[in-house]
């Protein structure tokens, strides 16, 4: 296991929305998903605040679930985490190769056939060449695509592409790993075939971090939780510590439904 860090200090991460009038001011509130602070400069713009001073250390060998309603800030500090937004106040550091499991669909060439993207979404991956050509047959291999694989992927149906993408995406252990949702992927025999492969991933990685709407599979794999509500840090620490709050606080209401 590599030693792997990440560290937030004092992040915030803003989304303003442009040209608004100050007629539509009041519906896109009412339809805001993001459960951030929305604040309205002047009557065409709009600023939600997703995120709001967060500041963490996660270290190598923590695997910490980040749990709280629909719109708290999981996905979007998720997206912090592997880069993709830019915070406009703090610092965000992170040791170690990382691999977010997000959209499966991304870096994909629909002309080319299978084999061939297993070495184009490799390499967007950030994986080199030269063990992408290693690994492009146990890829093959575990896609259980047959001969489909040597066909362009815009002939595939939705199940096989994922198929591929997962079988890409989780050829090599990252450092640090990101998930948005534990993933299920094809028939059920191929499901139990890729959460062996996910356990093993999750095993070989020096951090994992995952937000889903699953307690109970956030309490197989998580040492460590963080409590997330309108982009704030409520609870953060050990795993049975902060899911006992958090239910304390949520009365009786399952999950599936507080998430």
């Amino acid at each position: 296991m590599s030693d792997c860090h990440i560290s937030l200090h004092n992040v915030d991460i803003e989304f303003p929305i442009y040209g608004v009038n100050a007629r539509s001011l009041k519906n896109l509130v009412l339809r805001a998903s993001t459960g951030g602070v929305i604040s309205f400069p002047n009557d065409s713009k709009v600023i939600v605040s997703a995120l709001s001073q967060i500041s963490l250390e996660i270290k190598s060998g923590e695997r910490v679930g980040l749990i709280g309603h629909n719109g708290a800030g999981k996905t979007t500090l998720l997206r912090v985490l592997a880069g993709v937004y830019e915070p406009v106040r703090g610092a965000m550091k992170r040791i170690g190769r990382t691999s977010s499991l997000f959209d499966l669909s991304y870096g994909f060439d629909p002309n080319s056939t299978g084999l061939e993207n297993i070495l184009i979404r490799g390499m967007y991956l950030g994986l080199d060449r030269a063990t992408l050509l290693k690994l492009r047959d146990g890829i093959a291999e575990f896609s259980e695509l047959g001969g489909y694989i040597h066909i362009p992927v815009n002939t595939y149906s939705a199940g096989m592409l994922m198929r591929l993408a997962f079988a890409i995406s989780t050829s090599v252990s990252p450092d640090i790993l990101l998930m948005d949702e534990w993933l299920a992927v094809g028939d059920a025999n191929f499901q139990k075939k890729a959460e062996e492969r996910l356990l093993e991933l999750i095993g070989g990685s020096g951090i994992l971090v995952i937000a889903t709407h699953s307690l109970g599979i956030m309490e197989r794999v998580c040492n460590r939780l963080i409590w997330l509500d309108s982009g704030k840090v409520i609870a953060d620490g050990p795993f049975g510590e902060v899911k006992e709050k958090f239910l304390a606080a949520n009365g009786s209401a399952s999950v599936q439904q507080v998430m």
